[in-house]
Parts: structure tokens; C-alpha cells; sequence
């Protein structure tokens, strides 16, 4: 038998579709339903291009465009939030990601564990969620320097394919605050 050794990135199967948690519920429940595997191609993109808009962001609240800075911030906010509820299903972003750039940008698909993503959105939702409250307060500068730390991690997924927050999460489940049931791998890469 002869295996052979690769350091490229696993592609994991993506669950049988007889898991419970694989299939979406019927009715209202499909509207927020969170898929247990997605394309890690797929949340690179959308990290480049979370990227790109916070750049954008800072870029017009440094040139003193205050209104400007406030949309585009509510928009990389309101973002994050539609990624956690529903993954890519509503997001602009995640819909370009999903049906177009990941293939352009990486090829094929590489499938991996959902949680641990919807865990680094939810960090996305914090950070831009703080930097839209600072910035509704008043404190542009604070708003900015909190929109930097999340392009350095967007920046560190989309580019490097390092997943901070899949990193906390395995962190925390290694601790016993995230269930070991729950589906980690892209965390362990």
C-alpha cells in the first residue's frame, strides 16, 4: 500500500446528509439555519473582501468623511451579522464568495466544520459592532484602531488561510467552554 504524505490543506467530507444537523429544518427555522460544514475557500474570500471594506472604512474616516465612514461600517456590521445567522445565504458578500470568487481565487472547494467559522464571525460581529458604537459616540480614532485589529485578523484568514477565531475556538473547547461534541477540525489545521 502506498500512501502518500501532503502538508496541502485536508479536504474534509462534508457530513452524510442522514445527520440531523446536515439537513436544514422546514419552515421559519431555514430562514437562520447555520450549515455544520462550509467551503473554507468560500469564508477566505469573504474575510478579503471584510478586508477591503474595512480599509475603505478607515480610509474615509481618516479623510474626515464621518457620514461616509459610519455607512460603510454599519454595512461591514450589519454583514457579520447575517454571516452568523445564516452563514453566506443573505450576505452579499458571502453570496459573491460562495458563487463566484472562492473558485476564481483558490479552484475547487475545501470543505470544513462550520462552528468554529460561525465562531470567528462572531467575533467580526464584536469588533465592528464596537467600532460602529465608537464611532456613533464620537471617537473616530478609537473606531479606527478597533476595525485594525479586524483587518489584522480578516487580513490573517483571507490571506494566509490562518483562522483566528477558529484558533480561540479550539482554545476554548481544549478548556471545556465549547462542547467537545461539537465539530472543530478546521481549527486543528
Amino acid at each position: 500500500m502506498n500512501q502518500q504524505y501532503s502538508f496541502a490543506t485536508p479536504v474534509i467530507p462534508p457530513r452524510s446528509v442522514t445527520d440531523a444537523s446536515a439537513v436544514p429544518p422546514s419552515g421559519v427555522g431555514a430562514l437562520w439555519w447555520f450549515p455544520p460544514v462550509v467551503n473554507d475557500r468560500a469564508a477566505r474570500t469573504t474575510a478579503m473582501l471584510v478586508v477591503g471594506l474595512s480599509v475603505v472604512t478607515v480610509a474615509t474616516s481618516v479623510g474626515g468623511w464621518d457620514a461616509v465612514a459610519v455607512v460603510l461600517n454599519a454595512l461591514l456590521f450589519g454583514g457579520f451579522v447575517l454571516r452568523v445567522l445564516a452563514g453566506p445565504r443573505f450576505d452579499p458578500f458571502g453570496q459573491l464568495s460562495v458563487r463566484w470568487l472562492a473558485r476564481a481565487v483558490f479552484g475547487e472547494p475545501v470543505m470544513t466544520a462550520g462552528a468554529p467559522k460561525r465562531f470567528a464571525q462572531g467575533i467580526g460581529v464584536v469588533f465592528s459592532g464596537a467600532a460602529l458604537v465608537l464611532r456613533l459616540v464620537g471617537w473616530p480614532v478609537a473606531a479606527d484602531v478597533v476595525l485594525l485589529a479586524l483587518v489584522v485578523a480578516a487580513s490573517l484568514e483571507g490571506f494566509a488561510g490562518f483562522c483566528l477565531g477558529c484558533r480561540i475556538f479550539s482554545w476554548l473547547q481544549d478548556r471545556g467552554v465549547v462542547s467537545p461534541d461539537v465539530r472543530s477540525d478546521c481549527a486543528v489545521r
